[in-house]
């Protein structure tokens, strides 16, 4: 059993990328399809799509390259299970100088550092990308 998914959805995808794997294949939540989904429209993967039936569904991720390079050079999780990371609005840091994103759970979903600054939100900051 897992304790942390969206860490092992993180690392499940950068160490695919790494082996050059075209898509990895995971078991899904709303969680992590809507991080996945975030990704995505970041340009960090390629198409997430949700298979099977239910309630045994899987997360189909297409890994994206540039240059044989996988996009998703590295991860960091910031809050986990036994320590989890609030940050104001004010507080939503850059990622690698605004190279990367964070992605943020607040009140109104997940969504980017970017998308949680316009609409004036704070939340628990889940990851870093870049």
């Amino acid at each position: 059993m897992v304790n942390d998914p969206i860490g092992d959805l993180l690392i499940q995808i950068k160490n695919a990328g790494l082996a050059g794997k075209s898509s990895v294949v995971l078991p899904a939540s709303k969680i992590k399809f809507a991080l996945a989904s975030i990704l995505a429209k970041e340009g960090y993967v390629g198409a997430v799509t949700r298979m099977g039936k239910a309630p045994t569904y899987q997360l189909n991720i297409v890994l994206k390259y540039e240059e044989g390079k996988p996009v998703i050079a590295d991860v960091k999780r910031m809050s986990k299970p036994g320590l989890r990371v609030y940050v104001k609005r004010n507080e939503i840091p850059k990622v690698v100088g605004g190279l990367g994103i964070a992605i943020i759970s607040t009140p109104q979903g997940i969504m980017t550092g970017n998308d949680a600054k316009k609409r004036g939100l704070g939340g628990e900051l889940l990851c870093e990308i870049w």
